[in-house]
């Protein structure tokens, strides 16, 4: 590929099940590859909040913004990626459930789900290390190090979390589409022509990206951290989750900065997160590269709009 001038652009998205979600700067996109091989297409007009526009108060609201769009995406995806046939008897506790509950009822436990799930990994990342540190203290008294030991457990349970859930086979394909959104990304802010080929032989690492994000956010809360005592845990634990906004709010400024720029600094910003991303960008095959591109090409800003 013949190396042009980039561009950078806000485009993004988030890896699904057999599919990709794309969020241009006016309009979204799911894109999935359904069981019998075609690409379901849906695309939606996106609202402007005007938060978003408010240096950091604009990093938690992407933040939510991006939880509860990935939440309805993702169950989306699963319908369309993983269809029952026709005819088809239910699961036993899908059935138990659906004669239990109404549409709506149903609905609302997988969402009370899904917060369980934002909830457990705040405590797993945020809120264990805490406790995990007084109880160590106890028995090892560590003084000055209790920094340092909390710090370094946030950041064995963050990459540990990672190692497993790659093992898992649907995981790692979720994990290879994410390859395939960086790559047409990239590809495109490359001004190559989107084609399975160029985009093939870009790079599946983008500055840009939700493991970066979720990375800085724990450095961030570690240099914060160390600032807030260790006589409580409990105590210590709420001031944490108190100031879980403002560190957002500053993760995403960085990135933003890292995403828009290319000199020494963002390269520099941009390198532990880029690093980490080996952990969950995986090389995509070339229908799943098929994919991203049927949803990129539906986000793609007219001439003169590109940010």
């Amino acid at each position: 590929m013949n190396k042009k001038e980039k561009f950078r652009t806000t485009i993004g998205g988030q890896a699904l099940i057999e599919g990709i979600y794309m969020r241009g700067p006016d309009r979204g996109c799911l894109s999935v590859r359904k069981p019998d091989g075609e690409i379901h297409i849906e695309t939606e007009e996106l609202v402007n909040v005007p938060l978003r526009k408010v240096p950091f108060v604009r990093g938690a609201v992407a933040m939510i913004s991006s939880v509860a769009k990935g939440y309805k995406s993702i169950m989306k995806s699963a319908d369309l990626a993983f269809a029952e046939e026709e005819g088809e008897p239910q699961g036993k506790f899908d059935a138990w459930l659906s004669s239990k509950l109404s549409d709506k009822a149903v609905m609302a436990v997988g969402i009370t789900g899904a917060v369980l799930g934002v909830v457990l990994s705040i405590m797993l990342f945020i809120v264990a290390p805490t406790f995990l540190t007084g109880f160590i203290d106890r028995f090892l008294p560590l003084g000055g190090f209790k920094a340092l030991v909390e710090s370094v457990l946030k950041i064995l349970l963050f990459v540990g979390y990672l190692l497993l859930v790659t093992r898992l086979r649907d995981v790692r394909r979720v994990f290879e589409y994410h390859g395939a959104e960086h790559k047409t990304i990239a590809c495109f802010e490359a001004k190559e022509e989107l084609t399975i080929e160029n985009v093939k032989q870009c790079s599946r690492f983008h500055p840009r990206c939700g493991t970066s994000f979720l990375f800085l956010i724990l450095i961030i809360s570690i240099a914060i951290f160390s600032f807030v005592p260790f006589d409580n845990s409990l105590v210590r634990a709420g001031i944490k989750l108190l100031l879980i906004p403002v560190i957002m709010g500053i993760a995403y400024e960085i990135l933003r900065y890292a995403g828009r720029h290319s000199n020494v600094l963002a390269d520099l910003l941009s390198a532990p997160g880029m690093w980490m991303q080996r952990l969950t960008v995986f090389e995509p095959d070339e229908s799943q590269i098929e994919v991203a591109i049927a949803a990129m090409m539906e986000v793609i800003p007219g001439e003169g709009e590109l940010e």
